[in-house]
C-alpha cells in the first residue's frame, strides 16, 4: 500500500481549497510547487496497528465482563447468606419458647372461634388489634403465663421520626440462672417487613417469616438486623430511597423502645343479677304503709 508525505513549512496554517489545492497561511500554491516523497508502508505494519486496537477493545470488554460476573457472584452470595442466617435464627428455640408459642396458637384459635368483641369507643366489627392483644394476653395469663401488653415509645432523632407501638410479651425465670427472660409475641410479624416494590430475592426472604413470632428478645434483635440489611440491599438494587421507618434503628425501637407494661384484669364471664326493687311513687308511699291499718279500720266500721 502506498502513502504520501509532504514537507510542510513550520509555523504555517493549513487550509483546504477544492479548486486550487492546498493553501497555507500567507502563501498559496498548487501541489506541483512542492516536492513530495513517496514511501512504502508494509502491510504488516497496518495490520499490527489494527490488531493492537482490537486487543484494547477486547481487553476493555473483558474487564467489564469480569466486573459484571463479580457483581453477580457477590449479589448471589449476599442473598444466600441472608437466607442461611434467617433459617438458623428461626430454627433455634428453647422449650419455654415452644410452650408459649403453642399456648399463643391455641389462644388465637379459640378467639377466632368465639370471636373478639371490640369494647372501644368506636367498635370494629370482628375486633380491633388492641382488643385482640388484650384477649390473647388474658388467655395466656389464664394458662399460667406472665403475659402483658407492652406499649413502646421513642423520640425522634436525625435518623428516625418518633412513634409508638403495641405488642405482647411474657416474662419467665430461667430454671438454670433464675434470671427473668423476656419472650416477645408479635401477632403480625411478617407484615412489618413487607414492601410493595421489593425485588424477588427480598420477597422470598420475607415469605419464610412466620406470621406470628414468639421468641426471646435476643432472637428478635438478630432477625431485625438480618431483615434490615436485606431491605437496605433491596432498596439500593432498585435505586429507591429507603424510608426512615424501614431503617434498622426504627425497627429496633418498635420492640425495644421505652416500654410500658400493663396487665389488664379479665372481665368476669357473667355479672351477678341485681335484685329488683319495687317501684313506688312518692305520692303513694305513705298510703302503702298505712294500707293494712286502713283495711282493719274499714272492716270495723262495717261491722
Amino acid at each position: 500500500m502506498a502513502g504520501v508525505m509532504g514537507r510542510i513549512p513550520v509555523g504555517s496554517r493549513i487550509f483546504i481549497d477544492s479548486c486550487h489545492g492546498v493553501e497555507f497561511s500567507g502563501e498559496t500554491s498548487n501541489s506541483d510547487d512542492f516536492v513530495f516523497e513517496f514511501f512504502e508502508v508494509g502491510e504488516g505494519s497496518l495490520d499490527s496497528v489494527s490488531v493492537s486496537s482490537g486487543n484494547t477493545d477486547e481487553f476493555d470488554d473483558g474487564e467489564e465482563n469480569e466486573i459484571s460476573i463479580d457483581h453477580i457472584n457477590k449479589r448471589k452470595a449476599f442473598w444466600e447468606s441472608q437466607h442461611q442466617l434467617l433459617h438458623t435464627t428461626l430454627s433455634r428455640t428453647s422449650s419455654m419458647e415452644s410452650k408459649i408459642r403453642q399456648a399463643t396458637k391455641e389462644a388465637l384459635r379459640e378467639s377466632q372461634l368465639e370471636g373478639v368483641v371490640c369494647v372501644c369507643r368506636r367498635p370494629v366489627i370482628g375486633g380491633c388489634r388492641n382488643c385482640l392483644l388484650k384477649e390473647i394476653a388474658d388467655r395466656l395469663r389464664n394458662a399460667g403465663f406472665n403475659s402483658a401488653i407492652c406499649k413502646s415509645k421513642w423520640r425522634s432523632s436525625p435518623d428516625i421520626p418518633s412513634g409508638e407501638y403495641t405488642y405482647l410479651d411474657v416474662g419467665h425465670k430461667s430454671s438454670t440462672t433464675q434470671v427473668e427472660v423476656r419472650v416477645v409475641i408479635e401477632l403480625n410479624f411478617r407484615a412489618q417487613f413487607e414492601m410493595a416494590r421489593a425485588n424477588e430475592e427480598y420477597n422470598r426472604l420475607i415469605d419464610r417469616l412466620p406470621e406470628v413470632f414468639v421468641g426471646k428478645a435476643e432472637r428478635l434483635r438478630s432477625l431485625i438486623k438480618i431483615l434490615s440489611s436485606a431491605a437496605k440491599k433491596c432498596m439500593k438494587e432498585n435505586k429507591m430511597h429507603m424510608g426512615p421507618w424501614r431503617k434498622h434503628k426504627y425497627m429496633q425501637a418498635k420492640w425495644f423502645g421505652t416500654c410500658e407494661r400493663t396487665q389488664s384484669q379479665p372481665l368476669p364471664q357473667q355479672l351477678p343479677a341485681r335484685s329488683k326493687k319495687p317501684k313506688a311513687s312518692m305520692l303513694t308511699f305513705d298510703l302503702l304503709d298505712m294500707l293494712p291499718s286502713l283495711q282493719h279500720f274499714t272492716a270495723v266500721e262495717v261491722v
